[in-house]
């Protein structure tokens, strides 16, 4: 896929100089669509920034060429992936917003963003803090993974391009255009790779893609995502080639500079999670986006805002759980409420109008099992400030028996709140060991490195050495055995071996003397 095609691909979700209110002259009206102006052109048609008239709104549609739709199975696959991404409504994705065909021509609404991409952002600054750079990569860590796991879809051509902020600072990832679903047939796939849609970009692929682009899988995108925080936080990319071959053995041998040895404000935790991201061999890399999170939400470093916005910039709360990082806890008091969230205020304002007795046995401060009288409010505020013990037992009324709180609906979820915040707590305390291996483990790499280069330079400078020793004696030998040689074939043969010359001692002109 070529850079301008690339451009006006991002050009579907976006604007970045135009008033959207501007007044047109003219305008071309398309179903339930005003078209106010084009936005670009790519490989699979035209892309307008438009109006849909019944919802008052401001959407990217995208017109599928007329040579696309004659493509065998591109229309069905294109439906069909509109259909699937139209199912996926995350905070940090460029939604779909309708589907169809008008006038015999297909076409795509999807969200409009008024702001722009993460490449040209990068042109601007040149290189981002590593609080921003892991606050948009973490965005779009979640995306992928709500997309991998509950739509069972890859994306396949991450990149800054593809990564668009709007002017509050919401990091949204488009054009899924490239998206494949996990475990489609062969057939699809190679028709798609045909039409030349379906290769990705070079400079961001995984070796598999670029191999086999049906090889691609969930770690195809965690490479992906692993050079674009390389390059977010360093301004270069780890492998580079003068032709797409050569930018491939580049990605196939696997060596780079750290990104800590190109920015030293880069943690070295951070520098071994970007290396485990863009390994070569996809078995090493991290399994599954969860993984990713988990590791840089311990690292406590991303900012709350995008610091490069400037004041415009909002502080939007992410949709998975944090792992305990400093800035997941100022995300706390967002203002985004999770569906978890209202369903425990609904269950706060049924327990409020409870006035049964409840009997709760738990622990008390000095360690001793006590049963005391409460109301369901009362026990609901007890665990959410961590004052009842997680083996607490209750039971409403006199009668009956002792049972976990989790079981009774009042306070399930409460139970599972606080048995996840113990979990990530402990998680939190567990990672400071896991980091202490794992620096352990790279100070042992570094030193079996440098003593295999030492070796290898040693070895290498002996046996070149030893190669001129022996081309030395091969010649040695040869000028010593040649006296040998000749006289032995002198005589086998019976020739006499040459005379050397007579010198005439007395001069040139006189006769030299006769031999008595």
């Amino acid at each position: 896929m070529s850079d301008e095609n690339d451009q006006d691909e991002l050009g579907a979700t976006m604007v970045n100089s135009a008033k959207v209110d501007e007044p047109k002259k003219e305008k071309r009206v398309f179903g339930d669509f005003e078209l106010d102006k084009k936005l670009g052109q790519g490989g699979m048609g035209e892309v307008f920034l438009a109006r849909q008239v019944s919802l008052d709104r401001h959407v990217a549609l995208k017109l599928l060429s007329k040579e696309m739709a004659k493509k065998k199975g591109f229309v069905e696959r294109f439906e069909r992936e509109a259909k699937s991404m139209g199912k996926f409504i995350h905070p940090n994705a460029v939604q779909v917003f309708a589907y169809g065909v008008t006038n015999n021509q297909h076409y795509l609404a999807i969200e409009f963003i008024d702001g722009q991409s993460m490449q040209k952002w990068m042109d601007q600054l040149g290189k981002l803090v590593v609080g921003d750079a892991i606050h948009v990569i973490l965005r779009c860590a979640d995306a992928l993974r709500v997309a991998h796991q509950d739509h069972n879809v890859i994306h396949r051509d991450i990149k800054p391009d593809n990564v668009l902020v709007t002017k509050k600072g919401v990091v949204k990832v488009a054009d899924f255009g490239l998206a494949k679903a996990i475990g489609e047939g062969d057939e699809e796939e190679m028709s798609l790779t045909q039409s030349g849609t379906g290769l990705g970009t070079p400079l961001y692929m995984a070796p598999e893609q670029a191999r086999d682009a049906k090889s691609a899988d969930k770690r195809t995108d965690i490479y992906a995502l692993g050079v674009t925080l390389y390059y977010f936080v360093t301004g270069k990319l780890p492998f580079g080639g003068d032709t797409v071959v050569k930018l491939i053995m580049a990605k196939e041998a696997g060596k780079y500079d750290s990104a800590r040895k190109l920015n030293r404000e880069v943690p070295e935790k951070l520098d071994m999670i970007i290396d485990k991201m863009i390994q070569k061999d996809k078995q090493h890399r991290y399994a599954n986006c969860d993984e990713l999170i988990h590791d840089l939400d311990a690292l406590g470093l991303e900012n709350s805002a995008l610091s490069f916005l400037g004041g415009d910039a909002t502080s939007a709360r992410r949709t998975v759980a944090s792992g305990g990082g400093a800035s997941a806890k100022a995300n706390m008091s967002a203002v985004m409420k999770t569906s978890a969230d209202i369903a425990l205020e609904k269950t706060e304002e049924a327990a409020a109008k409870d006035k049964a007795v409840w009997y709760v046995k738990h622990t008390n401060q000095k360690g001793q099992t006590v049963i005391t009288k409460m109301q369901a409010a009362q026990i609901q505020q007890m665990v959410k400030a961590e004052l009842l013990d997680l083996k607490a037992t209750a039971k409403r009324g006199e009668k009956g028996e002792f049972l976990p709180l989790a079981q009774y609906p009042e306070f399930q979820d409460f139970m599972k709140k606080r048995l996840a915040k113990q979990s990530a707590q402990a998680r939190g305390v567990n990672m400071k060991e896991m980091y202490a291996k794992i620096e352990k483990e790279q100070k042992r790499r570094k030193i079996f490195r440098w003593l295999h280069d030492k070796v290898e330079g040693t070895l290498g400078g002996i046996g070149f050495i030893l190669y001129l020793a022996v081309i030395a004696a091969v010649l040695y030998g040869i000028y010593w055995a040649f006296p040998y040689a000749r006289d032995f074939v002198a005589s086998k043969f019976g020739l006499e071996p040459p005379k050397p010359p007579v010198v005439n001692p007395v001069g040139p002109n006189e006769p030299a003397p006769k031999s008595p």
